[in-house]
């Protein structure tokens, strides 16, 4: 690992630990020596961090300069921590863990009292039903979103018949049972939704569609609405 990603690293782990954390435990964290965390330690001070502690003591966080300073109302955090853990309960693994690491980030900036306030918030999340674990990396598939970056997917429907296609992905729309796919698939030249765990594998190709990524997703949502607006009629 590159020496300024170690020390990002470890900088995210001094917050996130219970302080005072030794050495040894971010060391095993770290997966590295002791010597190389105290010789890190050194160098983030130099740099401004105020890291109290000492060998055989601990570390703890005093003020961080890789962050500036924060500030929100108990309703602003309440709706942070909500909206984080129910990230952490819905999302995929490597989402979940990047909601623990935001709120980690994110409490690291805040005054004392508002800390003691997000630790204690009122608002708690629980979901009995959580949407279905996706056999896909879901990294990748996020990269390729990113990267308004066409691909080759296989995909089984409901039939269970398996077809190949190209598509352009366009953004994940998580429901209470489902994670969808939003794309425009180039073999229908329609708009689809996918579900994720109907997907068999994927290919990057390569292909950019970044011109169309705007007014592809902002067509699509308009469609999705004009679909509900028509089933809340026939409902009434």
């Amino acid at each position: 690992m590159p020496k300024t990603d170690r020390l990002f690293r470890l900088l995210h782990l001094i917050r996130g630990l219970r302080p005072p954390v030794t050495a040894a435990r971010l060391a095993a964290a770290m997966e590295v020596s002791e010597r190389t965390i105290y010789r890190d330690i050194d160098s983030l001070r130099a740099a401004g961090a105020r890291i109290e502690g000492a060998a055989g003591l601990g570390y703890t966080m005093v003020e961080d300069p890789a962050l500036p300073p924060q500030t929100f109302t108990q309703i602003e955090i309440e709706a942070l921590t909500l909206g984080l853990a129910d990230v952490t309960q819905r999302g995929d693994s490597d989402l979940a863990q990047a909601a623990s690491d935001a709120l980690v980030k994110i409490l690291a900036t805040l005054p004392e009292r508002q800390q003691r306030q997000a630790m204690h918030a009122v608002n708690l999340v629980q979901r009995l039903i959580t949407p279905a674990t996706p056999t896909i990396d879901m990294t990748l598939l996020r990269e390729a979103m990113w990267a308004e970056e066409a691909l080759d997917i296989g995909y089984r429907d409901l039939k269970q018949d398996r077809t190949r296609r190209r598509i352009y992905p366009l953004a994940l729309s998580y429901h209470d049972r489902s994670v969808m796919l939003l794309a425009w698939c180039c073999k229908r030249q329609d708009f689809r939704s996918f579900h994720v765990t109907r997907i068999e594998g994927y290919q990057k190709t390569g292909e950019s569609f970044r011109p169309r990524r705007v007014t592809l997703l902002r067509d699509f949502l308009e469609k999705l609405r004009e679909r509900d607006r028509a089933c809340l009629a026939d409902l009434a």
